[in-house]
């Protein structure tokens, strides 16, 4: 199995193996830009750089932008031709804010673990760990900058935008008793959805695909922001659930640094408890036991129940648009989130 492969997780191998040796090429030449950054001078910022580059992920948003700039055949996703430079430039421009967020995240969460590993803010400290997402922002957009396609740097600039309004979002939420699941869904869109969504219209303009009329990129934008929103409420589901040998931090961590998830808003509704127990002063020890109540009042199954119909949605979204081999791998993409937390 190609290392792209084993780095993204066994949940979107199928999607690989569908996609032929485009893909597959494609994900390779992404791991090797990204590396290539990683080493590229940055003083004392390159060690921190790098440690959150190599750590790794599913890589699931660009693979997103490559299956949206693929050919729409499958034969034709298997032939000698490769990505575009274009097309992977992007793609790693997409990975790098995933990264850039994810450090900033462990900043303000006060977080020691990040995918089993310390984190940057533990190992570095809050003023280096915050100039390396800095890092990854710049040399994101510096990557694509290099695609001359002011569509792309729109999106992408607005994805960030929403990434920090969600993140505001989130700050202003912890701890709360009073959060609703509406204002909830609004904060996972701008946090998490939007760049999935980015990740889409990013693949579609950087292929003939973008020249395709604009509601065929909407449909597709519009599957990968129901996707998105469906893997945070899964996230959130697994954060109950643990076990912390699999997600890598402690069972309900969230709830130890005051998010309020959509598990917890619907075992408040259905549990007294749970209701009057407020998050603040809350140990592992308090928190082990809220997480078995919100999963004995049935708020896991409700949050995943909520999460599988978001992801038929995203494939009904996909009825008059992407055909053939596209349609395939996007649809293989849903599912492979779903499979992941079952």
């Amino acid at each position: 199995m190609s290392q792209a492969a084993t780095q993204t997780g066994a949940e979107v191998d199928g999607v690989l193996r569908a996609g032929g040796t485009w893909l597959r090429d494609g994900l390779a030449a992404v791991e090797s830009r990204l590396r290539e950054l990683a080493a590229a001078p940055a003083g004392p910022l390159a060690e921190p750089a790098a440690m959150t580059i190599a750590a790794g992920g599913k890589r699931l948003r660009p693979l997103l932008v490559l299956i949206a700039a693929a050919p729409d055949h499958p034969e034709a996703t298997d032939g000698a031709k490769r990505p575009s430079a274009e097309i992977v430039r992007a793609a790693v421009a997409v990975e790098l804010i995933h990264s850039a967020t994810l450090v900033h995240d462990d900043i303000l969460d006060g977080a020691d673990l990040r995918r089993g590993n310390p984190t940057v803010v533990a190992t570095q400290g809050r003023e280096m760990a915050a100039a390396t997402g800095d890092l990854l922002f710049a040399r994101a957009f510096a990557e694509l900058a290099a695609n001359a396609n002011d569509g792309q740097l729109r999106a992408l600039s607005r994805a960030s935008s929403d990434l920090a309004r969600g993140e505001l979002l989130q700050r202003e939420d912890a701890w709360r008793e009073d959060i609703t699941v509406e204002r909830y869904l609004e904060r996972c869109t701008l946090k998490t959805a939007s760049l999935f969504e980015a990740a889409c219209r990013l693949g579609m303009l950087a292929s003939e695909a973008g020249r395709a009329p604009r509601e065929a990129i909407t449909r597709l934008a519009g599957f990968g922001a129901r996707v998105g929103l469906a893997f945070q409420l899964l996230d959130d589901v697994l954060d109950i659930t643990g076990p912390p040998e699999r997600t890598g931090k402690p069972r309900g961590a969230d709830l130890l640094d005051g998010t309020v998830t959509l598990p917890l808003i619907l075992a408040r509704e259905c549990d007294p408890d749970v209701a009057g127990r407020g998050l603040r002063d809350l140990t592992p020890p308090e928190a082990e036991v809220l997480c078995g109540r919100i999963e004995a009042c049935g708020a896991l199954a409700q949050t995943r129940q909520r999460a599988l119909d978001l992801v038929a949605d995203a494939k009904r979204g996909l009825d008059g648009g992407a055909d053939g081999g596209r349609r395939t791998l996007l649809e293989l993409v849903a599912q492979g989130v779903v499979e992941r937390y079952a």
